[in-house]
């Protein structure tokens, strides 16, 4: 129905002279006292054929309005998928989309290759930066002194940036590089928690890793990355106490001691950039990490959620897909 009211819409000027003649005749018939037997039968062969008009023409109409709007689920198909140009004036419009779809392709095209040079660089760049960081690695296992133990520090903080750097370019195409099996959650929360141990153990902080669910659908490593940005942020805001992990009912959930969160800052925490009150206290914060952990959840089909309360620590929630999620994948 609603493509037929578009049709009349489309032709109002066509029903408007067809009104306007009606009544001349039948006024000019009334006025001059003519046989109004004769006006009517005219009035009925008028309205006849524009019915008739109506129709042919309104059925050709609704057909390629209908073809556009499928055309509009996958513009891919533009422009050979166009109908054929009915007039001048159609041809020319027909003319000057198949010029912007070329155009768009072109510059699609473009994107892609600049995408993948970016992440073919990167790619080099981190395999080539680990040389040095693990050459520096093994200059300062030989060493105990404090000054050393601060560098290995921030020489772990270096690496972490380098692989974010490269996950970041993959978010690009991160649907791609999934591949989803049953995971091990409580192996996988193991091997991030020890990744960090070296921040949590300087800081004085504890760990405490509760029962979790033995295994869950999902791709590892981009679980690992998901659960390595929320224990990397766990640790870099907590000063005193600890982190804990354990299930809540269906829910992982990942709760620290830290400085916690303020409520105007929470809706907008997965925001790209977006720093709030913490970063301000923090000129290292990028606003990146939460964002791609966002971004990886939404992947994976894991709910994110955040709870906290400033100067009382912050929970972290994760509820997994169920194990049918992704059998049509």
């Amino acid at each position: 129905m609603d493509n037929i009211f578009a049709y009349l819409r489309s032709r109002w000027q066509l029903l408007l002279f067809y009104g306007i003649v009606l009544a001349i005749l039948l006024l000019t018939a009334f006025l001059g006292n003519q046989d109004m037997g004769l006006a009517l039968y005219a009035a009925a062969m008028l309205t006849f054929m524009l019915v008739l008009l109506l129709l042919a023409e309104g059925s050709r109409f609704c057909g390629r309005l209908r073809l556009l709007q499928r055309l509009l689920q996958r513009l891919g198909a533009l422009p050979s998928g166009l109908p054929r140009p009915d007039g001048a004036m159609e041809a020319a419009y027909g003319s000057l989309i198949e010029e912007l779809a070329q155009e768009a392709a072109a510059l699609r095209r473009a994107l892609e290759k600049n995408q993948a040079d970016s992440l073919a660089y990167y790619t080099l760049w981190v395999h080539q930066i680990k040389t040095p960081i693990a050459a520096m690695e093994l200059v300062l296992r030989q060493d105990t002194s404090t000054q050393a133990e601060v560098l290995r520090q921030e020489l772990f903080k270096i690496q972490r940036y380098v692989e974010l750097a490269l996950q970041y370019n993959k978010l690009q195409d991160l649907a791609s590089d999934l591949v989803i099996t049953p995971c091990d959650l409580a192996a996988i929360l193991r091997e991030c928690v020890k990744k960090y141990a070296l921040l949590f153990i300087h800081q004085g902080l504890s760990v405490e890793i509760g029962p979790l669910a033995e295994t869950v659908v999902s791709d590892k490593k981009w679980l690992s990355f998901l659960l390595e940005q929320i224990i990397s942020n766990g640790a870099k805001y907590t000063h005193t106490g600890g982190m804990r992990i354990y299930m809540e009912g269906e829910r992982l959930v990942l709760e620290d001691t830290g400085i916690g969160i303020r409520p105007e800052d929470l809706p907008r925490i997965f925001e790209r950039g977006y720093t709030g009150y913490n970063g301000r206290l923090d000129s290292r914060a990028s606003g990146i990490g939460l964002y791609m952990a966002k971004r990886v959840a939404d992947a994976l089909g894991i709910a994110l959620a955040v709870e906290s309360q400033l100067d009382q620590g912050t929970r972290v929630f994760l509820r997994f897909p169920d194990r049918d999620a992704f059998r049509f994948m």
